[in-house]
């Protein structure tokens, strides 16, 4: 493996780090140093929205939906990368527990002082592509594969 082949692979990886990280954080910002600014994205398998992919409209829809969740904690493993020239093809798996408060009934209530944890599983399949900032992902396909539990009761 030559050294720029090396470096093209330990960047795509913390590429797929910062990801989990700002949705982890809720820091929406750090979003556009991870995606093309005409980036697809594909949450349908989680209850995104279908049709709709472009990086604005799914960014958006990122913080709305996930404002309800005080903790996401995204473990993702380590990436299957192709690289071929300028573009690569990434698949990841992860492993995401999500808390949501809810009320000494276990209800969802946004001021409830306990969480109710369920886990989501699957892979993120990217195709990314070199940039004049670095490596980004240009298409991003969540196949979501399992949830463990599920999301507590409304009243």
């Amino acid at each position: 493996m030559e050294l720029a082949e090396i470096s093209d692979r330990i960047e795509i990886e913390q590429l797929m780090v910062r990801y989990v990280e700002a949705i982890d954080a809720k820091d929406w910002d750090l979003l556009d140093s991870v995606f093309t600014h005409d980036a697809f994205l594909d949450y349908e398998s989680s209850g995104g929205p279908a049709g709709k992919g472009a990086y604005p409209v799914i960014k958006e829809w990122l913080k709305e939906n996930l404002a309800i969740f005080p903790m996401t904690q995204h473990m993702i493993g380590k990436s299957l990368v192709e690289i071929d020239g300028d573009t690569a093809s990434c698949r990841t798996i992860f492993y995401n527990p999500m808390g949501v408060p809810v009320n000494a009934d276990g209800v969802y209530d946004p001021a409830g002082d306990e969480l109710h944890i369920f886990v989501v599983g699957g892979w993120y399949n990217d195709t990314c592509i070199r940039t004049d900032q670095g490596w980004r992902i240009q298409k991003k396909v969540e196949e979501q594969a399992y949830t463990e539990g599920t999301f507590p009761p409304f009243e």
